[in-house]
This record gives C-alpha cells, sequence and structure tokens, in this order.
C-alpha cells in the first residue's frame, strides 16, 4: 500500500512540505547469530530499520506491528513487542525527505526476537531488505538508526529504558 491514503498523506494534502510533529514506531527486528534486519529506502537509498508514524487511534506498538507488517511481511504480536527506547531529540530526528517534507519525528523504539512471515519489501518504500550483523551495519545508513543501535546496546548493557 505505501503511504498514499495514510494519516500524514492526508495532512501533507493540507499542509504541503511544512514540519509535522509525528508519534510513531521503529522496530529492531533481532534475527539469528546477531543479526538485526535493515530495509534500504526507494525514495533516498539509505538503510533503516522499519518504521513509521501513527495512524488516529493506534498506539505505539500497534503502529510498530503495522509499520513492520506494511514494510516487510513479518507479522508480529504487540505482546512480543519490547519497548527500549524513545527517540525525539530535535537534531537526532528532525527529518527533510527528498520531496521536501519536514518532520520532526517521536518514536518509541521497540525490539522483536519472536516474530512470523516471509520477509519481502514493500515496493513502493523499500527497495532492498536484509539482515546483518548488528556489528556490521549497511551503510549509507540513517542517522536516526544509529542512534537506535546505539541506544539498544546501551539498554543491554544498563537494562535501562533509553530516552534521548
Amino acid at each position: 500500500m505505501g503511504h498514499i491514503g495514510s494519516y500524514v498523506w492526508e495532512l501533507r494534502q493540507k499542509v504541503g512540505p511544512r514540519q509535522l510533529l509525528l508519534p510513531g514506531a521503529q522496530v529492531l527486528v533481532l534475527g539469528d547469530h546477531g543479526t538485526a534486519l535493515f530495509q534500504r529506502r526507494v525514495d533516498n537509498g539509505v538503510w533503516e530499520l522499519p518504521a513509521g508514524a501513527c495512524e488516529p487511534g493506534q498506539s505505539f506498538a500497534g503502529a510498530a506491528v503495522a509499520e513492520l507488517f506494511e514494510e516487510t511481511g513479518i507479522l508480529a504480536n504487540s505482546a512480543d513487542l519490547v519497548a527500549f527506547a524513545s527517540l525525539s531529540e530535535p537534531e537526532l530526528h528532525q527529518l527533510e525527505y527528498p520531496n521536501g517534507d519536514k518532520v520532526h519525528a517521536f518514536a518509541l523504539c521497540f525490539v522483536l526476537e519472536r516474530w512470523n512471515g516471509n520477509v519481502q519489501p514493500e515496493k513502493s518504500e523499500v527497495s532492498e531488505i536484509a539482515f546483518f550483523p548488528l556489528t556490521e551495519v549497511p551503510a549509507p545508513t540513517h542517522p536516526p538508526t544509529l542512534e537506535v543501535i546505539r541506544l539498544y546496546r546501551r539498554y543491554r548493557e544498563t537494562g535501562a529504558f533509553q530516552a534521548r
């Protein structure tokens, strides 16, 4: 489906590229032997974690499950999502897309170890999808993704929720 028809798409029809404040979720999907799922964006070619904005009436976990399925084909149960961090610092999570749209994203970051489904990219948003070792993140990487990975490592070291 992609983003056409989504809440953000509807807002963009009214406000154009002006900055929007968007709550959403990012999901660090773990695979075998210390790997994680990364996807390459169609619009700018950078690698990132599956992520997306909340729709009206949707929780952070609901957004994570929906975006994960939409972008990757992965089926997840919201009970299996573990929130480990939030990312909202303007210097880290204010984004401008290639078409000029601007957002300040407020993301709840989840890790997911148990999942089902056939991993396949949603062609309008994702050009490539693959598991990479967390020690060998693919490049070029979306800067907020690098911060989320850093926050995950810190979470694993301390057991404490990370806020940035």
